[in-house]
């Protein structure tokens, strides 16, 4: 890759749209840019708002988007959280289209793992915000789109009913921490996994509580910064 290029990582999720720009090792070039998520969140007007604020960060040469479900190709296949029209959103040709630069899509816990992960053995992804995000990596090699969010996990509820932000503003916080340890002592006896990484914005939530040494905490500006790693990748 070349080591010249400067990045837009742009992360979409359903109560905000982040985007930095990072130069050719990574490193930020600028603060993080933020708007709340339009609402509804159509194609339309989410597009509107990365172009917005594309224009107020430094240049960049390529864009890579984290986005909040399944991606093929940069084509959008579902988007739980966001308007009924985003299936079927050629969202990479879209942007470039108004941006006029290369544009690379993956589910936007797919793209937090990229900067998170270590390479070695299984690590398993969970991005705590609107919703629930998760990804799987296997000696750093991705297993794209694994959904776990919309699969049943207890009493007819779904793992984001669980441990979503409704959720959370029902329950309270302490409730709320208690759902998320049962959360990951479940994926732990599903995946073995040999690490977990925990990010998304209610991430914040748990920075007082004593995971073990496998269960690692990451600031909601990594899931923008992974980004950069997007391009990185094959």
């Amino acid at each position: 890759m070349d080591s010249s290029l400067n990045t837009l990582c742009v992360d979409i999720g359903g109560t905000g749209v982040k985007l930095i720009v990072v130069d050719g090792k990574g490193l930020q070039l600028c603060d993080r840019q933020r708007a709340k998520t339009p609402q509804p969140g159509t194609p339309e007007a989410i597009i509107s708002v990365i172009e917005e604020l594309s224009g107020l960060v430094p240049e960049f040469d390529r864009i890579a988007v984290g986005f909040p479900g399944v991606v093929h190709e940069g084509i959008i296949g579902t988007a739980a959280n966001l308007d009924i029209n985003w299936p079927g959103t050629d969202l990479a040709d879209e942007l470039f289209q108004r941006l006029n630069k290369p544009v690379r899509v993956a589910n936007d816990a797919d793209v937090q793992g990229y900067g998170c992960v270590r390479g070695k053995g299984v690590e398993m992804v969970l991005t705590l915000g609107t919703g629930m995000g998760s990804a799987l990596f296997v000696d750093g090699r991705l297993v794209p789109n694994l959904e776990l969010a919309h699969h049943l996990f207890k009493k007819g509820k779904t793992y984001e009913d669980y441990v979503g932000r409704p959720a959370l503003e029902t329950v309270g916080t302490q409730k709320w921490i208690k759902r998320v340890k049962r959360v990951i002592e479940t994926t732990k006896r599903v995946w073995n996994w040999d690490l977990m990484h925990l990010g998304g914005g209610n991430t914040k939530l748990l920075r007082d509580v004593q995971f073990p040494e496998q269960i690692q905490l990451h600031s909601n500006t990594a899931g923008v910064l992974g980004g950069y790693f997007l391009w990185q990748t094959d």
